[in-house]
């Protein structure tokens, strides 16, 4: 899709895990930035990434309670870091046709990630058959290799989430 001033631009929405333990994905792709939401309005972060010339960054949730994005991206890869040197993760996925694969936060601790391009949708997973995450989204003309780091900053977002509230949980 393109806007009126020739950009190209696009929507990508759908959701990152279940229908439970999930969160939403909305975000709009302006042909520089993709600007949006993860999760709902209470319980949920905003997204702003900034993409040019196969550099990306930006963050996601606020200043306190959020991650930076910063790394490349482009049609055949992408190689970022969420989050900070300690607490952060690599995402290291090669894209080959419709398909995204390679892994989240590392070889050795991390998780697998698997996803297809059906048409204009977005489908598969991040990590494993038991510990992972379903991806459904809807690409709307947003670039396929955008819309899987998204859906992975959507898996880090539910993910430290999850975590946050188990250790809160665990305490009382």
């Amino acid at each position: 899709m393109s806007d009126p001033n020739g950009r190209i631009s696009g929507q990508v929405s759908g959701r990152v895990g279940g229908r439970t333990f999930g969160y939403d994905l909305h975000a709009t792709w302006d042909g520089t930035r993709l600007r949006g939401r993860i999760g709902g309005r209470i319980q949920g972060k905003d997204l702003d990434l900034t993409l040019h010339a196969g550099d990306v960054d930006g963050r996601v949730g606020g200043t306190f309670a959020g991650f930076g994005v910063d790394g490349e991206v482009t049609p055949q890869r992408v190689g970022v870091r969420l989050g900070g040197r300690v607490d952060g993760d690599d995402v290291a996925l090669s894209v080959r046709g419709d398909r995204v694969e390679g892994r989240f936060s590392g070889r050795m601790m991390g998780k697998d990630v698997s996803l297809r391009r059906h048409s204009e949708r977005l489908s598969g997973r991040i990590g494993g058959a038991v510990e992972g995450k379903d991806v459904e989204l809807d690409l709307g003309g947003t670039p396929l290799e955008l819309a899987a780091l998204a859906a992975a900053c959507a898996y880090k977002a539910l993910e430290d989430d999850q975590a946050s509230a188990a250790a809160g949980n665990s305490s009382s």
